[in-house]
């Protein structure tokens, strides 16, 4: 009676033991397709022609600042020029035109003749003695 009392035992604990665990699988979403916005056509604007003419210049002796520039337009023909002192002492002239149909051309020139200063090494450093 013992062997069948263990027996039994052993059947109701293997009984009551729960089953492996095994997660659920997940739902199966799939992406949402892809729907394009409404067409709505891009508005096209015309532009009207602003025409526009502007002037500056700086000559500054004490700094040695020289520039100028000048552009006018008559809202589809640019035209312009403008000039600059180099580092190297030159003066770069540049006169320009721009529209839509042959772009940006210019004309560049100089004036003067190119100069660079000679450069002096510096002195070494020497330790003071104490």
């Amino acid at each position: 009676m013992k062997v069948f009392l263990v027996a039994a035992v052993l059947a109701v604990a293997a009984a009551d033991s729960p089953a492996p665990y095994h997660p659920a699988p997940a739902p199966y979403h799939p992406a949402p397709a892809y729907k394009p916005g409404p067409h709505h056509p891009q508005t096209q604007y015309k532009e009207e022609a602003m025409p526009f003419a502007f002037e500056y210049a700086v000559n500054d002796h004490y700094t040695g600042t020289n520039f100028a520039r000048n552009e006018q337009s008559d809202g589809h023909n640019v035209q312009g020029y403008y000039s600059v002192v180099l580092p190297d002492g030159r003066t770069q002239h540049v006169k320009y035109t721009a529209d839509h149909y042959g772009g940006y051309n210019a004309e560049v020139t100089y004036d003067g003749k190119a100069a660079y200063p000679t450069h002096h090494a510096a002195p070494a450093y020497k330790a003071a003695h104490h």
